[in-house]
């Protein structure tokens, strides 16, 4: 178990009982369940809809859209202490800054960034519910306001949604910078917007509503692999969100939930009733647009940017690739030997890795385009962009993408490659960036040598696009 994790274990079963003002907690998720589970401790017994209001409260979230569906949060509880409200409004209220800074948002220990305020609202609605999969007005809470208001009203598509960050610190986050231009629905929103479905439909269930909040999300949030990696891992984690969120929500679903936040909206706002042919024009917009979104979070794997990671500056002036690419060259990475199972882990492998390729090798960068970690997520090597340093003589054509670990005599987990070869690959065309009709090669087939390892080379000779005549 990582040290935050293990902190934030002690904190929960009350050997850090000593109580925090808003100045000691940090913008993590560790350290927001924490004031959780601080509102929870100062009314035992209290249901968890009763402390979600309490948290809303807190937060301010009272505008007649959140009312419409999870009602007034007033409560009758005792009172919050100043130091906590004022943490917990800092942390839920959302926005973007003219200096492109997102607040509202944490940091997680998979190294993922949430908002936490369409979180929460998710989650309520699903304690609200009266029956297993109908929760009402789920889906305008968390994600489909945010999303009718980036589709419609950003241009061009670039703008539209994203982008992710990076934080001040890793240990003790308290500011989020975003990478690129701020848009009307960010990552972090989308993260948050994805968790708040998945956890809302699960607590909707009434044979897995959990006993508290704070332990709800320390299972989400917190969960420790083991050797297996996510092939084994339970379902209910933060790391799988996508592929949870893709399973409980298809497109066309999506945009009827869009078209029923905007209808909503306009009675709260007392506007008629849209006319046919303007509800024609704005479904067919929305369906458009949903084609980005779909692309973006849920055919795409969960990428963790270089900053993330902690990634030194390129040396010198990287080259640009000319895009779409042929190819793409599947590596192991031989050292570091064995599968990283954790955002520190993996995050240090790329560390070492980027220093023995500029430090011992003199390369300008980290070789490879990406990374792919046992731990869920792709790490972003010189990305989709720049001309990486991966397979001599090829580099200008195709992406390399190294598997953390030594495949030799093993392979590694199913959803690591599943993230390769279905989701990057599909990414990457979908964006343009390699051509449909592209060639996977191992880098032993253009290189003397022998890369990926004899048991990953077997096995990606069976992934569709495998070609080429091996050495």
């Amino acid at each position: 178990m990582n040290n935050r994790c293990w902190k934030l274990t002690l904190a929960l079963v009350g050997v850090l009982a000593s109580a925090y003002t808003e100045a000691s907690f940090s913008r993590h998720m560790d350290d927001f369940i924490k004031a959780v589970k601080q509102v929870e401790d100062g009314d035992p017994g209290a249901e968890p809809v009763v402390v979600l209001r309490r948290l809303r409260r807190a937060a301010g979230l009272k505008d007649a859209f959140i009312q419409q569906y999870l009602g007034n949060a007033d409560s009758n509880g005792p009172e919050m202490d100043a130091g906590l409200s004022d943490y917990i409004s800092k942390v839920v209220q959302h926005r973007v800054t003219d200096d492109a800074r997102e607040e509202g948002v944490v940091l997680t220990s998979d190294g993922t960034t949430v908002a936490v305020r369409p979180l929460l609202l998710g989650i309520e609605a699903g304690f609200l519910s009266k029956s297993n999969g109908r929760v009402r007005g789920l889906y305008q809470l968390t994600v489909a306001k945010d999303l009718n208001l980036s589709l419609r009203h950003s241009s061009p598509l670039t703008h539209r949604l994203g982008p992710d960050g990076c934080w001040d610190s890793l240990t003790s986050p308290q500011v989020f910078t975003l990478l690129d231009n701020p848009t009307l629905l960010t990552t972090a929103q989308v993260n948050g917007g994805m968790d708040g479905v998945v956890l809302g439909m699960e607590v909707s269930a009434k044979t897995r509503r959990p006993l508290n909040i704070s332990s709800l999300l320390t299972e989400y949030y917190c969960h420790q692999l083991d050797k297996d990696r996510l092939d084994a891992a339970p379902r209910l984690i933060s790391r799988r969100r996508r592929e949870n969120f893709r399973g409980l929500l298809v497109p066309p679903v999506l945009v009827r939930q869009v078209m029923k936040s905007v209808e909503m909206q306009r009675r709260l706002n007392g506007q008629s009733k849209m006319e046919v042919k303007e509800k024609k024009q704005l479904v067919a917009l929305l369906k458009e647009g949903m084609k980005d979104f779909v692309h973006m979070y849920m055919d795409c794997p969960p990428i963790i940017p270089r900053c993330m990671w902690g990634a030194e500056p390129y040396r010198g002036t990287p080259t640009n690739l000319s895009l779409p690419l042929s190819f793409m060259y599947i590596h192991h990475t031989h050292t570091p030997s064995q599968p990283c199972l954790t955002f520190q882990q993996c995050s240090a492998d790329m560390r070492s890795m980027q220093r023995f390729h500029q430090e011992d090798r003199g390369w300008d960068d980290v070789g490879y385009s990406f990374v792919a970690g046992s731990d869920g997520y792709i790490y972003e090597g010189r990305g989709w962009h720049w001309q990486g340093a991966h397979t001599l003589g090829h580099n200008s054509i195709g992406y390399g993408v190294a598997f953390i670990g030594d495949y030799i005599n093993s392979l590694p987990s199913q959803h690591s490659m599943g993230l390769v070869r279905d989701q990057l690959a599909s990414c990457a065309v979908g964006g343009g960036r390699l051509v449909a009709s592209f060639t996977l090669q191992g880098h032993r087939q253009v290189v003397n040598t022998s890369c990926p390892g004899e048991a990953l080379y077997k096995e990606i000779k069976r992934w569709e696009h495998f070609g080429g005549i091996p050495n």
